[in-house]
């Protein structure tokens, strides 16, 4: 039989299944299933998994199309039936397959979701399903905090953990906000690096640090003072200094000049948070109303980058003016020809550049889960677009998504919980002076 973990997003579902497959010492390939896969490219996977005995992850399989789900379980029902039967050699979509009977195929699944279906009985009676429920948070984070060299390990999760327990409960249930465990993972990758740059410094400075400047780019107006609150409860009279790049902040300056920007300081500040949040996380949301100046910011950013001597690549699309096959491709049902799409071509192309120069692709447009969730095996850390085709794309180290919102309505809390958020809101009520005073200096420039 295969393996159904069940279970909400950010629960180790899929981690979990890899995690399994190291230990046995066996192949797995994650595959994020969407609504442009066929039965016969399904097949095609079986096929392949059978004869080499390796393991499947089918990531959000209950996104596939009832039809297909349908052929499906005639396909695995004959895969298992043979491997009960101790046959040697199998017959699947009249091809004779070798079969080896250490194969496994695992399907992950957040159940009640936007854009899922529900399984089929004769489907769901090939897979033992096993809950996984919410990890033991603070063990985790006492775990990587002694992995990344922290002395006080065990005082220091115990607060952080806390400090992410009573912000779920006492801040605004904005749609951005998340406290789970791949929140918490990348705040401890950064209190890591923080501790190797400055050894000297006591740790619980280090981590209050950590907390406080990569969760203010994300907290709307009126909740910071509470936040800032709980951060002083919890480590109380602590209060390191940012720490600062002066020579790159003043490259971001010239480059709000070149572009006839006012280098307001609240703009200025979100431009560096942003650039502090992609050395993190390789997918960023950049949110905030429209007018806001989110296209400002991660344009200033890449002038200012390129300005420092690393140039920056950036290819920006709208996700919204194409059809969900247009953008990630989608196989001919008749020729079974591969027809490209605008994502698939644009990540592939940039993989291919020889040089690793940051490459950025903005992805300008609403989101919504018919064509954000194809992208979940590129958010997480497998960092691989899977096609229709059964080609795999991989995002390479020093390549970065950011997705350009007005907000996360539409979104599942798998998306949320996988990118960075960077909101941009008029945070002092004088954002329009900045505006004014661009103008005007514009005005002074044709003059």
């Amino acid at each position: 039989m295969g393996c159904a973990p069940a279970g909400p997003a950010g629960t180790g579902k899929t981690e979990t299944t890899k995690d399994l497959s190291s230990a046995l010492a066996k192949a797995i390939y994650v595959f994020n299933c969407s609504d442009q896969m066929d039965f016969r490219g399904m097949g095609g996977i079986f096929k392949g998994l059978a004869s080499s005995g390796s393991w499947g992850c089918f990531d959000e399989f209950n996104r596939l199309l009832p039809s297909v789900l349908s052929v499906c379980s005639v396909q695995f029902k004959s895969v298992t039936d043979s491997i009960k039967l101790g046959r040697k050699k199998f017959i699947l979509q009249d091809d004779e397959i070798t079969l080896d009977p250490t194969c496994g195929v695992f399907i992950t699944m957040n159940p009640g979701y936007l854009g899922r279906a529900e399984l089929p009985e004769g489907l769901k009676a090939l897979f033992r399903p096993i809950t996984v429920v919410v990890p033991d948070l603070e063990l985790i984070c006492e775990n990587m905090l002694m992995a990344e060299g922290f002395i006080g390990a065990k005082i220091l999760a115990k607060k952080f953990t806390t400090l992410y327990a009573l912000c779920k409960d006492l801040l605004s249930k904005a749609a951005h906000y998340d406290w789970g465990l791949r929140a918490i993972k990348s705040v401890l990758v950064v209190a890591g690096k923080f501790k190797r740059a400055e050894p000297e410094l006591p740790e619980p400075d280090l981590l209050m640090r950590a907390l406080r400047d990569f969760n203010l780019p994300k907290i709307i107006a009126e909740d910071l003072q509470i936040f800032m609150d709980l951060l002083g409860d919890l480590f109380p009279g602590i209060n390191p200094p940012r720490k600062r790049d002066m020579d790159f902040e003043g490259k971001v300056v010239e480059a709000a000049k070149g572009f006839g920007l006012h280098p307001d300081e609240d703009f200025i500040l979100k431009v560096v948070q942003l650039g502090e949040l992609l050395v993190v996380r390789h997918c960023v949301f950049v949110m905030g109303p429209p007018g806001a100046g989110k296209s400002s910011t991660w344009k200033t950013l890449g002038d200012a980058k390129t300005r420092d001597g690393n140039k920056t690549i950036i290819r920006d699309l709208n996700p919204k003016v194409v059809k969900t096959d247009e953008l990630y491709g989608v196989v001919h049902m008749q020729t079974r020809e591969w027809i490209d799409g605008l994502m698939s071509s644009t990540m592939r192309t940039l993989g291919q550049i020889p040089d690793t120069n940051a490459k950025w692709i903005v992805l300008d447009g609403d989101l919504d889960a018919n064509w954000i969730e194809s992208m979940n095996s590129v958010m997480d850390d497998n960092k691989i677009l899977t096609l229709a085709s059964n080609e795999r794309i991989p995002l390479k180290a020093h390549m970065r998504l950011i997705f350009e919102i007005r907000d996360l309505r539409f979104a599942t809390p798998a998306t949320v919980s996988r990118a960075g958020i960077l909101f941009i809101s008029d945070f002092t009520g004088y954002q329009w002076k900045a505006y004014v005073k661009s103008w005007l200096n514009a005005q002074s420039y044709d003059q």
